[in-house]
């Protein structure tokens, strides 16, 4: 009956609902992010600085502390399915995408310019929105000011 019980508690914790999709069909758990630094980068394939910027995405992306640094793209057109999959392999995209805009979940705007990188804290607040295309030792520095300024405060 005990082992009973503990597999149940345990099947409620990891079998809760799923906060968004991936485009390779996974999920995910907004929670799951906690502890980690997080952009959230809209692109868009008509985005010519989208374009350019995404090998700088990928660079971060291949290259970044898998333990603390996530970063997941969001088209900002909302496409989806075999066209999503197609669109993120034409583009060279090596990070992942979500399906869906987790703006709501974050409560910050949709933005209205792209490409707009959102960047949320560790601690799952919303840290900085960067408007225009980003480096990598861009979002480096911008996450790395964020940082000393939470440890001198």
């Amino acid at each position: 009956m005990k082992r009973a019980a503990l597999l149940l508690v345990g099947c409620l914790g990891a079998c809760s609902p799923a906060d968004f999709r991936f485009e390779d069909g996974t999920t995910g758990r907004y929670r799951d992010w906690l502890g980690n630094w997080v952009v959230i980068n809209y692109w868009a394939e008509w985005c010519a600085p989208c374009r350019q910027e995404i090998p700088e995405l990928n660079a971060l992306y291949l290259a970044r502390d898998r333990e603390h640094l996530l970063i997941v793209g969001v088209n900002f057109d909302g496409i989806e399915g075999d066209d999503l999959a197609a669109l993120v392999k034409r583009m060279n995209i090596a990070f992942p995408v979500i399906v869906g805009d987790p703006a709501e979940h974050w409560r910050y705007p949709m933005p209205g310019v792209l490409p707009t990188s959102v960047l949320i804290a560790p601690d799952g607040t919303l840290a900085k929105t960067l408007v225009g295309p980003q480096t990598r030792a861009s979002l480096e520095a911008a996450m790395s000011t964020m940082l000393e300024r939470a440890t001198s405060s």
